[in-house]
């Protein structure tokens, strides 16, 4: 889901303490996208964006507490929760050659080497020891699903250029 330039990186999930502190769970990794003084948007609620700069960010469990300039007060971050976080896609850290960020991914029509069209990547879910895309077929009524490992042996080539990833299922997977 993309606005204009903007992308979602992370949801507000809660409330931590009483001075306006938003829990946050991200989409993927954070690393440096939440540093003191960079600018955000709050998606609200009926899609209006709100924009914040990032007073303060510690990792918290599997959230990141995050403070925004401007936001004092418990009831004003309640007002937040469920509200999507989204950045300017330019101001997104340069990944390392073959890695890719997940917006980049979704959409992509998916092959095997042998030429056989699986369906568009869907959805990545992260599993802890390597992701998982979830590709599906637009005009499945069934909905059926193929998971296929994110691993360098099983994606064999991305190409954004032309909005396709070629894959080497293992055995049985298909």
């Amino acid at each position: 889901m993309k606005i204009g330039g903007a992308i979602p990186i992370a949801k507000i999930v809660g409330a931590h303490g009483l001075h306006g502190t938003c829990k946050v769970y991200c989409y993927g990794e954070c690393g440096d996208i939440f540093g003191t003084g960079r600018d955000i948007f709050v998606k609200s609620a009926d899609g209006v964006l709100l924009s914040y700069e990032i007073d303060w960010a510690k990792p918290h469990a599997r959230t990141v507490l995050l403070a925004l300039k401007g936001i004092t007060d418990r009831s004003h971050t309640d007002k937040l929760i469920g509200c999507e976080i989204m950045i300017d896609k330019s101001n997104l850290p340069v990944l390392p050659a073959g890695t890719y960020y997940w917006h980049d991914l979704i959409g992509l029509s998916v092959f095997t080497i042998e030429g056989r069209f699986l369906g568009r990547l869907a959805a990545v879910m992260p599993t802890g020891s390597n992701d998982v895309y979830v590709v599906r077929k637009p005009e499945d009524s069934k909905k059926e699903e193929t998971l296929i490992p994110a691993l360098g042996s099983v994606v064999v080539e991305v190409n954004l250029a032309e909005n396709r990833m070629l894959v080497d299922l293992p055995e049985g997977l298909i």
